[in-house]
């Protein structure tokens, strides 16, 4: 036994410190002070000393032990949390990520936080709590009642607030005030009565969106019974289960969903929603809120930061058990969670390009297997990796095969615009879709059309000497935007006016390749006297919204939608008949792997969105290319068929899903030291993986966009199965080059599975 005087050993935390770059990132100890032993947890956020200047830095305790190998331990400044925000299983996560990743365990844990519980320079919160008086009765009702009768003549505003709490109970004092007209100084009478008294409560902020009114869950038809049925009973299983739900476009996913948030509810379970686009997110969510009511939650980009950080904490409290977002809601902390659902699976936009360099679908299934929860990958066209995966069995596989309202999928015209330009018509509408555009006008029907370029023309360039504008910051050209005459880069934001002849010969400039901007000039010159909203980056920034522009599009039965990526998926609009496609070529050679996967998933998407209610659809997808195999499987959205083509193609190739792509990407103002940077990276790589016949090193490679904001940027690619060992390797490399001092100024980061 330690006898009453010896002195018990110190505390020890263990802290995640945002100041460690990923070569020194470790768990540091530092000594609790006794004083706060009693409150000190893993999950708070911490101040500390850091460094050989003890230059002050945010951290996030990992763990409590009782001694450390260490010695001259540095003591924690300050605790910056009164509770916890983070879960044990949330900083296992953090941890997984760290590795997975190449990440700071601090980053890891940072991106699981809404941004308004950051800290800003000052050491204060981003975003401050919300409070309102409530005012309540400090005597019973009774009493009240025959208070506010003798005050009626004298003091009628008081006695109105009398009879109000009698029937409320305890109300905010805005709303109290405002309900019977009385004034503050009636409120703070009674206060100083000692009959009311009003006590500050914390309020969440409330993203504006529109609310759909109660209404039961829709029926199902038996095929969609089926697979509620398939998936419900993993769900209850109470094992960590995946499934893939493959579904032609319309054939109600959605209402499946539903269904299954409903019966987790039930048992008590909690479900995340993941959309891959803000733009769908708002449909979502007046869908589901018309279900669930206040059980649903939305977490995305676009909410302040006040509303993402109490969303976040309606979430936390358990008041929300619905989590509809987008990639970043996968974190939500959900209690008992039991469903996360993916819908449309397959695209890009969940996989982060910023650290921690995630892809939602992966955490997901490492908070699936950690809550024995059920993960549903939904799609009309899966990624190839995951129809491969249902393939081998790692994941189950269910089937919509027919759209839920019995309806044929649309019939697809393919238009050669070859002939097109023959035939003397150069513009952006081929005669074909004008005669559809035209019908769909006398009918009184909607159209959506797509081309996934805004701005007015991608390229200008000069017809005597051929010059064209380039971004002086990005090896990209610049694209011309009509709305203010401006030439501007995508990339870097660099802006400048349009010349009015070439500034190198004085020759007539050209605008060729067509954006959303001059199309819609185009579509009003064919159809003067027809409505028309674009919908691109430009237009939503204008507009307020995703939300605005489609809300339009909706209740005002406007006859056409020109937009681009936007309007291609996950939108459900009845009076929408036909769909047209501008520029179906453009995603086909993007120098990627996956080019002939995106351009099929996207094409299949848009033309989705035609006949989705009780009048048939139609398609036209113009094109260069018509006899592209990739074109005409999507214009038959024939899945299967460009499926088996292109797992054929992948397996030669050695790409996903037959290896896993690891990165080493490095940048900087000088391309020499980039370039000598990545050739170090290959060679320490390609003499660490001799004899090994499972792995193969490419590189190194310019990016699509070799410079960006006057950095250079090169890859080294690493294609290897899915295994520790290379993951420990890439992690060797990015210290290796992050530390050497002959790469001064050179930035190395690794990722797995890039999207560009």
């Amino acid at each position: 036994m330690t006898s009453a005087g010896a002195r018990r050993s110190p505390l020890v935390a263990k802290v995640a410190v945002s100041a460690a770059t990923y070569w020194v990132d470790r768990p540091y100890d530092y000594l609790v002070p006794r004083e706060w032993e009693g409150c000190a947890a893993p999950g708070m956020r911490v101040r500390v000393p850091f460094g050989r200047g003890n230059r002050r830095s945010e951290g996030v305790i990992l763990a409590l032990r009782d001694a450390s190998d260490r010695e001259n331990l540095k003591t924690l400044e300050a605790l910056l949390d009164e509770t916890p925000l983070l879960t044990q299983e949330q900083i296992r996560l953090g941890m997984w990520m760290r590795e997975r990743y190449f990440s700071t365990v601090y980053d890891s844990l940072r991106a699981m936080l809404p941004a308004g519980l950051w800290f800003n320079e000052a050491g204060a919160r981003r975003v401050k709590d919300k409070y309102q008086n409530f005012a309540s009765l400090t005597l019973p009702a009774e009493e009240a009642m025959i208070l506010a009768g003798q005050k009626r003549r004298s003091a009628p505003q008081q006695a109105s607030l009398l009879e109000t709490l009698c029937a409320v109970g305890s109300v905010p004092e805005l709303e109290l005030r405002r309900f019977t007209g009385a004034s503050l100084q009636s409120l703070r009478a009674l206060e100083r009565a000692g009959l009311v008294e009003l006590t500050p409560r914390e309020v969440f902020r409330r993203p504006e969106y529109r609310r759909g009114s109660p209404k039961p869950l829709p029926e199902l038809n038996p095929s969609q019974e089926g697979v509620l049925e398939g998936l419900w009973k993993l769900a209850a299983s109470g094992e960590a289960q995946a499934a893939l739900l493959y579904g032609v476009t319309g054939s109600g996913k959605t209402a499946v969903y539903a269904h299954l948030i409903r019966r987790a509810l039930d048992k008590g379970g909690g479900t995340i929603l993941l959309v891959p686009e803000i733009a769908l997110t708002p449909q979502m969510l007046e869908i589901f809120s018309g279900y669930f009511g206040e059980d649903v939650a939305v977490l995305h980009s676009s909410l302040s930061l006040g509303e993402r950080c109490d969303e976040w904490k309606r979430i936390r409290s358990g008041k929300a058990r619905v989590v509809v977002g987008t990639r970043s809601a996968v974190f939500a902390p959900v209690e008992n969670l039991r469903l996360i659902l993916m819908d449309e699976e397959q695209e890009e936009s969940y996989k982060s390009e910023n650290t921690p360099r995630y892809h939602a679908s992966e955490v997901a299934q490492y908070r699936c297997a950690h809550s024995n929860g059920l993960l549903v990958l939904g799609s009309a066209t899966p990624d190839i990796t995951t129809s491969y995966s249902a393939q081998k069995g790692k994941y189950h596989c269910f089937s919509l095969r027919e759209r839920y309202n019995a309806q044929a999928l649309p019939e697809v015209r393919i238009v050669d615009m070859k002939r097109e330009l023959r035939a003397g018509r150069g513009g952006s509408i081929s005669s074909v879709l004008e005669a559809e555009l035209r019908q769909n006008l006398d009918r009184g029907e909607q159209s959506i059309l797509f081309l996934n370029r805004r701005g007015a023309s991608k390229l200008i360039a000069c017809t005597a000497c051929g010059y064209t504008y380039q971004c002086p910051n990005c090896s990209v050209s610049l694209t011309y935007h009509s709305a203010n005459r401006r030439l501007m880069c995508h990339h870097c934001g660099h802006s400048q006016p349009v010349d009015k002849s070439c500034p190198v010969c004085g020759g007539k400039l050209r605008y060729d390749v067509p954006g959303t901007q001059k199309v819609e000039a185009e579509l009003r010159q064919i159809f003067p006297d027809t409505e028309i909203l674009r919908m691109d980056a430009d237009t939503v920034a204008l507009s307020g919204g995703h939300d605005a522009i489609l809300e339009r599009f909706r209740a005002g039965g406007i006859p056409i939608l020109l937009g681009t990526q936007m309007v291609a998926r996950g939108l459900n609009f009845e009076d929408v008949t036909l769909v047209g496609v501008l520029s179906a070529d453009q995603s086909l050679y993007a120098g990627d792997y996956r080019a002939a996967e995106r351009t099929f998933s996207l094409l299949t998407q848009v033309v989705g969105r035609s006949g989705r209610g009780s009048r048939p659809g139609r398609a036209v997808i113009q094109t260069f290319t018509p006899d592209n195999q990739v074109i005409r499987q999507a214009a038959a959205q024939d899945y299967p068929a460009f499926y088996r083509e292109e797992l054929r193609l992948r397996r030669i190739q050695g790409t996903p899903p037959f290896s896993r792509l690891y990165a080493v990407t490095a940048s900087g103002l000088d391309e020499a030291a980039v370039l000598r940077c990545c050739v170090a990276a290959r060679d320490m790589l390609q003499s660490a993986l001799a004899g090994d016949s499972a792995a193969r090193v490419l590189g190194p490679a310019p990016l699509f966009v070799t410079r960006v904001n006057n950095r250079y940027r090169y890859r080294v690619t690493l294609c290897a199965p899915d295994a520790r060992e290379y993951r420990r390797l890439i992690s060797a490399v990015l210290v290796r080059c992050n530390t050497d001092k002959s790469f001064r100024g050179v930035s190395v980061f690794g990722d797995t599975d890039p999207n560009d």
